[in-house]
């Protein structure tokens, strides 16, 4: 999780031991969220919306694999490209 620091992103695990990075939405309580969750040999990116139900299926915005170092880069990279409007 430390390759995948990106300013503005808070990182965790969520509740089934995906990796889940916050973002303050200006909506108390409804933040952006990105769920990364292991999907055979890649990692899918869920990303949900301020309010959206984390535990349905979020929108797609990517996958990553490779080493533990470089699939904590390539996420850094999706979490600064993301245009998230409010």
């Amino acid at each position: 999780m430390r390759a995948a620091q990106s300013p503005g992103w808070s990182l965790g695990l969520g509740r089934h031991g995906d990796v889940m990075a916050t973002r303050d939405s200006g909506q108390i309580g409804n933040p952006w969220v990105l769920l990364a969750k292991r999907a055979g040999r890649t990692t899918r990116l869920f990303l949900y919306h301020p309010g959206d139900d984390v535990e349905a299926e979020g929108e797609v915005v990517g996958e990553i694999s490779g080493s533990a170092r470089h699939m904590g880069r390539e996420l850094r990279e999706v979490l600064s490209s993301l245009e998230l409007d409010s």
